[in-house]
């Protein structure tokens, strides 16, 4: 069961900030697309709004963990909610116009990302800072959770939104992002968690992660199973050429996996305060990852595919809650924005770049076979990480 004291003021305060900051962002995206596509009718433009807000993320990773670990998480937080706020303001005020320029709207995009490089490995590094080390197991649960309801909820809330309010939405998102702010203020101080160190210390993290197999292993799995098995991006080709569904069917498919996602998280968060065997169930989790890929893939069935999909992002829960307790908890706390900020990139690649491998090898092979190909390489990134991380693999508890 969940330890009660889990739900400090300081880590409900810090779960109400990050999960509405979640939201925001998610609605954002959709509301910030629509509104540029309506101006331009360019299809590139929205591959532009990708690329403003990842480059930023590549081009400060070398000082973003450094600054993490050098100055205040808490004031951290709050310049990337204010940032946040900012931007949500300038969007207000520019949509006021009728025919406004899109370089000013990617300009404010590019700032954002900017402080999403600061905030992304803040939020993973503040974490370990306001739960006790047997707590964090369930934290990372939660957090997991809050941050797949609001990337689900978002996009529907922002059709409605944009449905009844237009441009005007972003002065809605301007009162919640103070909710965001306001929640971000009640955190702790907390002080530099190393205020030692010059030049040389900024790939710090990267020299961690070459001696520390554990955490290399969970970062390194995380990034090459998204990378090569992600099925999301065709899900729109499965809807209409392969399961014939429709709108509809999409709409299903695309919920499924966070659906598998939420209740996996929550019971983890309520039940599973350790983990036996740590390692031997991340692999296993792995392992039935990448064979809810195959079924997904061979499947001509919604229902079947619709659990496939479950289980899909089922599985992955897991291994994120694992993975995110093993790295927090067996990496010091002086480098924990370093690391945190690399994890950071390898998200943010296996993410964007899993999308482009997706849509490549379907234009290549065909969806089917490009589903199946990911699943087999899926299950080969099992196999290997299973022999190239072998402490991984034979880790009993979280903590090495």
């Amino acid at each position: 069961m969940t330890d009660s004291r889990l739900f400090s003021s300081q880590f409900s305060w810090f779960l109400l900030g990050r999960g509405v900051f979640s939201t925001i962002e998610s609605i954002m995206g959709v509301a910030f697309a629509w509104h540029l596509y309506q101006l331009t009718k360019d299809p590139f433009d929205l591959a532009l709004v990708g690329l403003f807000q990842i480059v930023p993320v590549y081009l400060l990773f070398p000082i973003t963990g450094w600054v993490v670990d050098h100055l205040s998480r808490s004031k951290i937080l709050v310049l990337g909610a204010t940032a946040q706020l900012t931007v949500l303001v300038g969007f207000a005020l520019l949509m006021q116009t009728a025919d406004f320029n899109k370089w000013w709207l990617l300009s404010l995009i590019s700032i954002y990302g900017c402080a999403k490089a600061f905030m992304s490995p803040t939020l993973q590094a503040t974490l370990p800072n306001l739960v006790k080390p047997h707590q964090l197991n369930q934290a990372v649960a939660i957090t997991s959770t809050v941050w797949n309801i609001a990337l689900t909820i978002g996009p529907f809330v922002a059709g409605l939104l944009i449905a009844l309010l237009d441009r005007n939405i972003y002065w809605l998102l301007v009162f919640a992002a103070c909710g965001t702010l306001t929640s971000f203020l009640q955190l702790p101080a907390m002080g530099p968690a190393n205020a030692a160190g010059g030049k040389r210390d900024l790939l710090g993290g990267l020299r961690f992660l070459k001696q520390n197999q554990v955490v290399f292993g969970s970062l390194a799995l995380d990034l090459f199973i998204v990378l090569l098995g992600s099925v999301v991006a065709l899900l729109p080709v499965y809807a209409a050429d392969i399961l014939h569904v429709g709108p509809e069917g999409l709409g299903l498919l695309r919920a499924m996996p966070a659906a598998g996602a939420v209740l996996m998280g929550i019971y983890l968060s309520r039940f599973k305060t350790e983990f036996a065997q740590t390692g031997t169930t991340l692999f296993n989790a792995l392992f039935i990852f990448a064979g809810s890929i195959l079924v997904f893939g061979l499947s001509t069935n919604i229902w079947i595919s619709a659990v496939a999909l479950f289980v899909y992002g089922a599985s992955d829960m897991i291994s994120v809650v694992i993975r995110g307790a093993v790295v927090q908890l067996n990496t010091p706390d002086a480098l924990r924005g370093r690391v945190s900020a690399a994890n950071s990139i390898f998200i943010a690649s296996s993410n964007q770049l899993g999308d482009f491998r997706a849509g490549s090898a379907a234009a290549a092979l065909g969806p089917v076979n490009a589903t199946l190909a990911g699943g087999i390489c899926a299950f080969a990134v099992v196999i290997a990480g299973s022999y190239w991380f072998k402490d991984l693999r034979q880790l009993k508890t979280l903590e090495k």
